[in-house]
């Protein structure tokens, strides 16, 4: 619609010209194209939305047309594409009565350049094709709405579903874990404990009877303990991330995290790495992971950004993205969703902060940073 207008505009100026070169109004015909053209140019900037500024560039936007119409009714036909950004900017009903005024003008525009030719008979095309098209125009317009509206739905109806699947799996998963590592505690450590407690019954009903036997019982008590020992050891090095498993550090696992095939992500390491504790580095990790899910699902960013800094007595992770931004709420309290409060709960059980610095189209910078004891 854009390229039809000025593509009307600027064959409405050439014909006046070619037909009218040196009439009086010919400049005024000029200046006022020109007018016309920046006008409608600076519509995109002002937005879809009928706010009070898109409506008054609306009314400029046809008073310079009518204008123009009024002296060289060739204008006329730019009235198409005003016919959509008319639909565009004003409620349905407003915005059918001003296509209908725009019509009735360019009907009266048509008659007035048939009677200053008045070398033809009257043509009823004049009468009917104007309305046609602008009935045409508005019908596809109106279909074309109620098609993207349907669409919205669907997709929108698609996300929440996905959503959704993607809780219930969670769920299904969390539950199928709690499982697991129930099984494995009644199999092995609550085996162990029974064990222990049977035994060190045995050996107090003996102590003064039977000595030798009662240090028996103890020393079996003994074994059995170190055995459950190892297996609540083992039971928490499957809990940790497998990205943490085999020894590899953290730097190394941030390293590898992406956030999807359509967005790139970069690494930097600043700062001398030293040991970090096993929590600290479960929560750094989980915190990189979920930010980058959220850029990912939220942001719309091209890039980026994971920044791990090791200060002396501060380890701060930063994830940058080039999205869109958001305005941050004032208050934890505000924000919607899982993500942000869980990062806000890891960082805050090891004394740390988190921040959130968003400006919207100017991306958007998460900074987790957690103390660290002094190296005697």
């Amino acid at each position: 619609m854009h390229t039809a207008f000025f593509l009307l505009l600027g064959a409405s100026v050439a014909r006046f010209l070619l037909r009218h070169p040196d009439e009086p109004r010919t400049p005024w015909i000029i200046a006022l194209g020109i007018t016309l053209a920046l006008l409608y140019v600076l519509g995109p900037a002002l937005g879809a939305a009928p706010t009070l500024r898109r409506l008054l560039w609306l009314g400029l936007v046809v008073a310079v047309w009518v204008v123009l119409v009024v002296l060289a009714p060739s204008f006329a036909w730019c009235a198409v594409p005003l016919f959509y950004t008319a639909l565009r900017t004003l409620p349905p009903r407003a915005a059918i009565v001003l296509v209908a005024l725009l019509t009735v003008f360019v009907v009266a525009a048509q008659l007035r350049l048939a009677q200053a030719s008045g070398s033809e008979p009257f043509d009823p095309n004049l009468l009917l094709a104007p309305p046609a098209v602008a009935a045409l125009a508005t019908a596809v317009f109106v279909h074309m709405e109620r098609q993207a509206t349907a669409q919205r739905t669907l997709i929108d109806d698609l996300i929440r579903t996905r959503r959704e699947l993607a809780a219930t799996e969670r769920r299904a998963g969390t539950l199928a874990e709690r499982q697991r590592l129930s099984m494995e505690i009644h199999d092995t450590l609550a085996q162990h404990l029974s064990s222990q407690q049977m035994l060190l019954q045995a050996a107090d009903r003996t102590w003064d009877t039977d000595p030798g036997t009662a240090r028996a019982h103890v020393r079996t008590a003994t074994d059995i303990t170190a055995r459950g020992l190892a297996e609540a050891r083992r039971l928490v090095h499957d809990l940790a991330p497998p990205e943490l498993a085999d020894g590899a550090g953290l730097p190394d696992a941030l390293r590898a995290l992406d956030a999807g095939p359509d967005i790139e992500v970069r690494f930097h390491l600043e700062g001398a790495p030293v040991p970090l504790p096993d929590r600290a580095e479960q929560a750094l990790l989980r915190i990189a992971q979920g930010a980058l899910a959220n850029v990912r699902e939220h942001s719309g960013a091209r890039t980026a950004a994971l920044t791990l800094s090791f200060l002396g007595d501060q380890v701060v992770l930063d994830v940058a993205d080039d999205g869109h931004g958001f305005t941050p709420t004032r208050s934890a309290a505000g924000e919607r969703g899982h993500g942000l409060p869980a990062m806000r709960a890891r960082v805050r059980q090891l004394g740390g902060t988190l921040t959130i610095e968003s400006t919207a189209g100017e991306g958007t910078v998460l900074s987790a940073s957690i103390p660290l004891e002094p190296t005697p």
